[in-house]
Parts: structure tokens; C-alpha cells; sequence
């Protein structure tokens, strides 16, 4: 007893190196670079448990700009990397670090932010928010830098790019096309087919020239407007391509405007198509027997499509979640779920992770299931980060023959933890990669939740002798509950079991902490929800 009082160090007290988390306890700092990762990735929406959402923006600002100041060349190309990978969950992370990038004092780095614009606003919607961020953040006016990068983003579109941005895209956050035209002053004979450009500027300004040529597609927009029929409507989207956003709202009601929006020209978009399902059960044009099911479910299993529309497994697990439960978040609307469109959602998720080789290696999987992993959802959708581990950890089920999937915080289905009135421990979760998505949301959240113990898998290995290679903790890194710290207890493992085992991190809040001792090369720490965080995980396990 006396020997463990120096042989342990608990939870609440510092090792070497480490720094006092949120919670309570310590864990040791992870470098900017990292917090940079973290934040484009998972974003600060929502805050978690300890930490206000202000609070956490205004950290991880600080810590962008400190990155922006001292190397900023690395950090845009940071942000252009992880935004036009489809790693991120959301898009606007990687815009705020950017327009916070074209506020740097080195004007090098303000050009080369400027001139990333177009890479990372790939849509007008994402050009709306960044303007907005700058508006936000200078309050001063627009610099010539900035007119010229709106610009530039207008004219480096191709006329049929340009049309449908215009045409789709007309405004959000106060902003429209015709107000950044009017700031930005783009010059129409940019490129080929200037005439049309010009038309279509001038369209978006609001001061159409019906005597000049103009694009398919606004030509489409004016005869709807002059004749709001579902029939035209039907026929100008199957001939014409308008876009859903185009086209009246009492018109989206006919079931025939719905069969063209789904399947003439190139299909409606993968990302568009996620977000219509529960429309198009209810309203009939997805129901059993009609070819409409098959041929959402091969849009949904494509990977090519999925890819190429950056869709991101976060939306994957919501929309399989939430189609498969058969009514939205306020009740309003409801359907009959489609087993073949829960299973192809399902399939999707797996599938939009990276490839990852099966590593051969015995794994135990360990879900921190405590309070603060129940609190504010990941990146402003309605999926938390207890739950979200669990999906995650199971894309490394799914390759891996020798996997154990445990939870820790809870003790025999009761809470545990300071705020629960019981010791933490272990539980036992009743997933596997054969479980339904929405089954798996399901028994997460479920589970009885209290304080944070990380050391615990590995108390828990040798307890019951189960002798993994790795060990992968999902986790907030807030540990504040153990006698012992995580990085102890793995080092006591691998002494007593004689295996070099592993530790691999996966954060799933965008906070500055980590269990990971960056000194020990058998630690790792990765972002929870990085689309490339499975292949990571196998490659670090596999050596």
C-alpha cells in the first residue's frame, strides 16, 4: 500500500509534461498544429461539457492566429488540404481559418488566402459564410484584396459552373449574388463565352438583358417564373437542368417534379439526394417496387459519387439515424423507412472512410461513455460524441477479426463517477459491425453515464487478462476520475503482459488535451471523425 502511493500518480494530480484539462484532472497539452487539425475537422459548434462554445472559438482562434503568425503559408495550405479532402465534418471551420488567415499582417500570407478562396468557397453558399466571417471579423469595409479574390471567384467559373452557382446559390447570411457583384465588380469578358457571362451578371444583378443570349439554365428560371406550372416545371428540369432550389415551393408537392428532380440529366446530387429521403418516401416517389429505390441505393453505395460530392461519414451516420427512425426532430414530418435505403445508408458510412488493410492484430476498442461525451453534439447536428465513437470504432470493427468493444464509466448499468454515486468501471456494449446504425445510436445513448476514468481499458486488460496489442480510447481527454493516469496504466500493462502494446487517441471535441504521452512512441493521438482516421489508426497499429 505504501509502495503505490509512490508508484502511482492519480488522476487529479500532474505527470511530467502535463497541464490541468477542464475537468479537473491533467493530460498532457497537444502542439497548435494539432489544436489546428482538430478544429477544422470537428469544429468548436456546440462547445462540450466544460467549455462554452464562445470560450473554445475564441481559444482556438488565438491559437489559429499565433499559427497564422508564424507560419501561414502552412496553415492555408492546412485548411485548403483537409477542406477539399472531405475530412472535415463541416465546411465553415476551414473558411473562418481562412478569413482569419486574410487578416495576417504578412501580406503573403493574406495573397495566397486570397487566391485559395475558390478551393476551399466551392459553392455560393460557402462564399456567403466566408464573406460573412469577414465582415465579422474586420468590420471596416472590403480591402482591395478582398474585392479582387470575389471577383476572381465569379470569373474563374466555367459559364455552366457560374450558371448554376447563380441559379442555386442566391443568397444566405444576409448576403446575396447581386450585393458581392455590385462589391466586387468581376470583369465579363474573363474568359470564353464573355457574352453569356455578362448576361448572366447582369441577371444576378437584377437588370436582365432579355435581348442577349443567356444560359440554359436562367432561361429556364424566367419561363417558371412567368408560368409556375408543375408540368413546365417537370420538363424545364428534365430538358433544362434547374435545380430543386429553382423551383417554387407549391410546386414541390407534384410527384412528377420529384421523378425528374431524382433521376433526369446526372441525378440529383449525392449530397442533395442524403437530404431528400424522408421527402421523397413520404411523398411517394421512393416506395417499395418502384425503380426509384434501386437507383437512390446505387447513388448511395457509389463511391465514386461520394467522393466526388465530399460527403462525409458524420452525414452518413445522421441521415441513416435519422431516415431510419421515420420522423424529423419536431415530429412535422414522417414515412415508412425502406429497408433497402436504411442498408444502403448503412453500407455508405462504411464505405466513406478511407480503405483500411486489416491489421491482424488483437484490438480492444474502449468508448468513453461518461457525461461529457453526452453533451453538445459533434459539429451542430444532432449526433453526440459518445454516440459518434461508437460508429466510428466500428468501421475498425469491421476490418479487424479480433476486436473487443467495451465502454467505460459506468459500473453494472448504474452511473458511476462523482456526479453518479458509484465507482466507475467497465460495460460490455452490444454492438458489432452487423448492427444497424440507428441501433447503435440507439444503445449508446442508452447507457448510463458518469465520471471519467481513461485508465480503465487497460486496468481492465489486466484484470481479466485479455492481453490486446492496442488499445484504441475514444475519448473528450477531460480525465479527472482514475488513481492512476492513462499513460501510467499502459506502462504498467506492457510490463506485466510483456507486449509492446499501443495507445491510440481518437479526440472527439476539439479541446487542446490529450491522454497520449508525446513522448512515448508507442501513443498516437488522431481527430475523432477525420474521414482518414481508421486507415491512421491500422497504419499506426500495423507499424
Amino acid at each position: 500500500r505504501y509502495a503505490s502511493h509512490i508508484r502511482d500518480t492519480p488522476q487529479s494530480e500532474a505527470l511530467p509534461g502535463q497541464v490541468a484539462n477542464n475537468a479537473g484532472g491533467y493530460a498532457f497539452k497537444i502542439d497548435d498544429w494539432a489544436v489546428l487539425d482538430r478544429f477544422l475537422i470537428l469544429g468548436t459548434e456546440g462547445g462540450t461539457y466544460y467549455v462554452n462554445e464562445r470560450k473554445m472559438t475564441r481559444d482556438a482562434a488565438n491559437k489559429v492566429r499565433a499559427l497564422i503568425k508564424a507560419d501561414g503559408q502552412r496553415v492555408v495550405g492546412r485548411v485548403v488540404e483537409i477542406s477539399r479532402s472531405g475530412r472535415a465534418a463541416k465546411n465553415d471551420p476551414a473558411l473562418f481559418v481562412l478569413a482569419l488567415a486574410t487578416c495576417a499582417d504578412e501580406v503573403e500570407t493574406r495573397r495566397t488566402a486570397y487566391a485559395a478562396l475558390p478551393q476551399v468557397a466551392r459553392i455560393g453558399t460557402h462564399l456567403f459564410h466566408f464573406v460573412q466571417m469577414i465582415e465579422d471579423l474586420r468590420q471596416a469595409g472590403w480591402s482591395r484584396g478582398m474585392r479582387r479574390a470575389v471577383a476572381n471567384w465569379y470569373n474563374a467559373q466555367d459559364i455552366d459552373d457560374l450558371s448554376l452557382n447563380l441559379v442555386k446559390y442566391q443568397s444566405r447570411d444576409g448576403w446575396s449574388n447581386r450585393d458581392l457583384l455590385r462589391l466586387s465588380h468581376p470583369n465579363p469578358n474573363h474568359g470564353s463565352e464573355s457574352a453569356l457571362r455578362e448576361a448572366a451578371y447582369k441577371w444576378a444583378l437584377g437588370v436582365p438583358d432579355f435581348t442577349a443570349p443567356v444560359t440554359p439554365l436562367i432561361d429556364g428560371v424566367e419561363l417558371l417564373k412567368k408560368n409556375p406550372k408543375a408540368d413546365l416545371a417537370a420538363e424545364l428540369i428534365r430538358k433544362q437542368g434547374l435545380p430543386r432550389e429553382a423551383i417554387p415551393t407549391e410546386l414541390l408537392k407534384d410527384a412528377d417534379v420529384w421523378q425528374a428532380l431524382l433521376t433526369e440529366g446526372n441525378g440529383m446530387p449525392i449530397t442533395a439526394l442524403i437530404r431528400n429521403l424522408a421527402v421523397m418516401t413520404a411523398n411517394g416517389t421512393l416506395k417499395p417496387f418502384s425503380p426509384n429505390v434501386p437507383y437512390a441505393a446505387d447513388r448511395l453505395t457509389d463511391e465514386r459519387g461520394r467522393k466526388r460530392g465530399r460527403v462525409h461519414p458524420l452525414a452518413l451516420l445522421i441521415a441513416q439515424a435519422t431516415y431510419a427512425r421515420g420522423c424529423g426532430d419536431k415530429g412535422k414530418l414522417t414515412w415508412q423507412p425502406i429497408q433497402q435505403i436504411v442498408d444502403a445508408l448503412d453500407d455508405a458510412f462504411y464505405k466513406s472512410f478511407q480503405t483500411v488493410e486489416p491489421t491482424g492484430k488483437k484490438i480492444m476498442l474502449a468508448l468513453d461513455i461518461s457525461a461529457s461525451m453526452t453533451w453538445m453534439p459533434i459539429a451542430g447536428t444532432n449526433i453526440t460524441p459518445r454516440a459518434a465513437s461508437a460508429a466510428m470504432a466500428l468501421v475498425t470493427a469491421a476490418t479487424e477479426k479480433y476486436h473487443h468493444i467495451v465502454g467505460f464509466s459506468a459500473s453494472s448499468g448504474r452511473p458511476g463517477g462523482r456526479w453518479g454515486g458509484g465507482d466507475p468501471g467497465m460495460t460490455e456494449i452490444p454492438i458489432s459491425p452487423k448492427t444497424r446504425l440507428d441501433q447503435v445510436v440507439k444503445v449508446i445513448n442508452g447507457l448510463a453515464a458518469g465520471g471519467t476514468d481513461c485508465a480503465l481499458p487497460m486496468l481492465y486488460a489486466m484484470k481479466n487478462d485479455l492481453r490486446p496489442d492496442a488499445f484504441v480510447i475514444y475519448t473528450d481527454n477531460e480525465t479527472w476520475h482514475g488513481a492512476v493516469h492513462p499513460a501510467e496504466a499502459l506502462v504498467q500493462y506492457r510490463k506485466k503482459t510483456s507486449i509492446n502494446a499501443k495507445l491510440i487517441v481518437v479526440g472527439m471535441t476539439a479541446t487542446e488535451f490529450s491522454i497520449a504521452d508525446p513522448k512515448d512512441p508507442g501513443m498516437l493521438d488522431v481527430v475523432g471523425f477525420d474521414a482518414g482516421a481508421p486507415a491512421m489508426i491500422a497504419n499506426f497499429i500495423r507499424g
